[in-house]
């Protein structure tokens, strides 16, 4: 890459949330805020980790098609702005019935509105 090649964008498994009770903990102990068609739960991580993002859709969205594509938009909002966040930011999003047929652009737009008014943005 060269010099003024941007970083490659990625979402690893170390920023993914994968245990039960790493949801749980979130969900819990974390703050909530909803926009749109997301509802967004965070905790601030200790250490000063990396970022790190959870996703829950539930049935009452539509068929497992419906359903995938839903986390699939969920997870391309966190990675295009993964490095907007501050770090050690643990991130459970959970899709509403609302986000059947959104576009990124609609999906990018709700996830942006909830960084910038809980504060998670670094330009907040």
């Amino acid at each position: 890459m060269g010099a003024d090649t941007p970083a490659r964008l990625r979402f690893g498994r170390a920023a993914r949330v994968k245990e039960g009770r790493d949801f749980s903990r979130i969900r819990q102990e974390g703050q909530r805020m909803v926009s749109g068609c997301l509802i967004a739960n965070w905790r601030l991580s200790r250490g000063g980790t990396g970022s790190r993002l959870g996703v829950i859709t539930s049935g009452r969205i539509g068929n497992a098609v419906v359903r995938s594509r839903t986390r699939r938009l969920l997870r391309e909002a966190f990675r295009l702005h993964q490095n907007d966040l501050r770090a050690g930011v643990d991130l459970v999003l959970i899709a509403r019935n609302s986000i059947a047929g959104k576009r990124l652009a609609d999906v990018e737009k709700d996830f942006l509105t909830i960084l910038r008014k809980a504060g998670l943005s670094k330009q907040a």
